[in-house]
């Protein structure tokens, strides 16, 4: 591994199971990638491609069949504690406030959670400070039902991002979003980004969220999973909302999708989800 990468993956290969493995039957294969410290990924492809299993392989949740997973120069052997994720559905508990939801990690999590009770006042300041950075002051005692859906998801981000990981993996965080709230989101996932330079692994159907935030945007092929296709998006950073409306954008934007229509052995269709 070269000494900046932060992720790698070496010929990795999985099959659900014994049965599946013994008629090589595999749900990803011939993974191989390095992702440097500080990096922005996106994984896109067509549905059922496999971007979730890498997910799994990633926090350790799935352990390989074949091949080698390295997360911070270590072999990654089960969960990981480095990492925070968030998913298309918030999954905020009802009965807790803002708050409360934001903290959880901390209280489950070693090293917090065995001071979580003498540090409580200071880790709910943490919570309450991380949650006026994406906007929800004055909400921090409110209860999920009385959020927005956008609200709710940024609440989902806070409490993936409060136990301060190395490494933030965002499975479709966007996708049940109207147009307008998921582009919002998108800026504080940035901002975010930008200001504490953890790593991000994004899985998304939406191409232009992929190039809008990602540094390497990363098209997988449909099942058994390969990476098809690495692009590196050279758009420079701070990236505003403008840019997806100019040429040099939406012409990254038809490139990927174009290797999508043609991973799906249709045509592209413009418009609509790959």
């Amino acid at each position: 591994m070269t000494a900046a990468s932060f992720v790698e993956f070496r010929d990795v290969w999985l099959a659900y199971n014994d049965e599946l493995l013994a008629q090589n039957h595999f749900a990803v294969e011939a993974i191989d990638l390095q992702v440097r410290q500080g990096e922005f990924i996106a994984i896109v492809g067509p549905s059922g491609c496999g971007k979730s299993t890498f997910m799994k392989l990633t926090t350790g949740l799935k352990m390989p069949s074949m091949g080698k997973i390295l997360i911070d120069g270590l072999p990654v052997t089960g969960p990981l504690k480095i990492s925070g994720m968030a998913f298309q559905a918030p999954s905020l508990l009802p009965w807790r406030s803002t708050v409360d939801n934001v903290l959880l990690p901390l209280e489950i999590v070693e090293p917090y959670r065995s001071s979580f009770k003498a540090k409580r006042k200071e880790y709910e300041e943490r919570a309450r400070k991380l949650l006026q950075k994406v906007g929800l002051g004055g909400y921090e005692d409110k209860f999920p039902w009385q959020l927005s859906g956008g609200m709710q998801q940024r609440a989902s981000i806070c409490r993936a991002l409060i136990h301060e990981p190395k490494m933030l993996l965002l499975d479709e965080p966007f996708g049940a979003l109207d147009a307008f709230t998921r582009e919002e989101l998108w800026c504080i996932l940035r901002d975010l980004w930008t200001e504490q330079r953890f790593n991000v692994i994004l899985v998304t159907h939406d191409l232009r969220e992929s190039v809008f935030l990602a540094d390497t945007v990363y098209v997988m092929s449909k099942s058994p999973g390969r990476i098809s296709v690495r692009r590196e998006i050279d758009l420079p950073r701070p990236r505003e909302l403008a840019l997806t409306y100019t040429r040099e954008f939406t012409d990254i934007v038809l490139e990927l999708r174009g290797h999508i229509g043609s991973i799906r052995k249709t045509s592209p269709v413009l418009g609509g989800q790959p």
